[in-house]
């Protein structure tokens, strides 16, 4: 359940923005609210007391760091809806240099992570809406990081921006430099498609044209990381020939 902060405004990027003192997680407070919600609109929450990633992890969110979801109420088919995970890691990428971090020191990490210095700073978590359209939510180290015990062996090490560049950010600011980026890059890929998107995530991913480990349900494919295709699949070149992978977890 929520507390709400007492207020409901909209952002520079034309959405809605719902601000909570603290929730269980932004994606379990959009799946509740998508129903009410006509147009795109930002859930923020200053704390979370069950924030989870990817199949079911726990995502620890200290005061201080940002969590959000978008709800986009009309994302298209699930393929299609599925590529926001590109438009949000680009729309970090523009925040966060905006916020201090530099070119030189952030990467897109396939499928859904943004890289600070090789660490993890921000992560993305798409999940479909039960009366269609999708709610994107994003993590952000802002404050601090996860300590090594809370994350998995072999992991990428959690970084946070205030450690890594000195830069105080609040969430709220955050907030007002993502999502009008995002609305950037979201009316890009509703007018262009993928392509121009797909080109842009590629000039800045982390570990292009090196070797990588991507780990599936029931096995390990490694390869050099050749590219992202239409699809917006991985697509691996291994001793075996080319490998187009869906989902997977990408180790280093």
């Amino acid at each position: 359940m929520s507390t709400d902060a007492g207020w409901r405004g909209a952002t520079d990027g034309g959405a809605d923005r719902i601000v909570l003192d603290e929730t269980d997680s932004t994606m379990a407070e959009a799946r509740r609210r998508a129903p009410e919600l006509r147009a795109p609109a930002w859930i923020m929450a200053r704390r979370q007391t069950a924030g989870h990633g990817r199949r079911g992890r726990a995502w620890v969110s200290p005061e201080g760091n940002f969590a959000a979801t978008v709800v986009l109420p009309a994302a298209g088919v699930p393929a299609q809806a599925a590529l926001r995970s590109f438009t949000a890691s680009l729309a970090l990428h523009e925040a966060l240099l905006a916020c201090g971090a530099t070119t030189e020191a952030l990467g897109l990490k396939w499928p859904n992570d943004v890289l600070l210095n090789g660490g993890k700073v921000a992560g993305i978590l798409l999940e479909s809406l039960p009366r269609g359209g999708v709610a994107i939510g994003v993590g952000v180290n802002l404050a601090t990081a996860p300590g090594a015990d809370d994350v998995e062996p072999g992991a990428v090490r959690p970084v946070a921006l205030a450690e890594e560049t000195g830069a105080r950010v609040s969430p709220a600011d955050f907030l007002a430099v993502l999502a009008p980026a995002f609305a950037e890059w979201e009316s890009r890929f509703v007018t262009y498609g993928f392509s121009p998107v797909r080109d842009a995530w590629l000039a800045r991913a982390a570990r292009l044209g090196e070797p990588v480990t991507a780990r599936l349900p029931t096995e390990a494919v490694t390869g050099t990381f050749e590219t992202v295709d239409a699809a917006g699949q991985l697509v691996l070149r291994t001793a075996a020939g080319r490998r187009s992978i869906a989902a997977a977890d990408v180790y280093f």
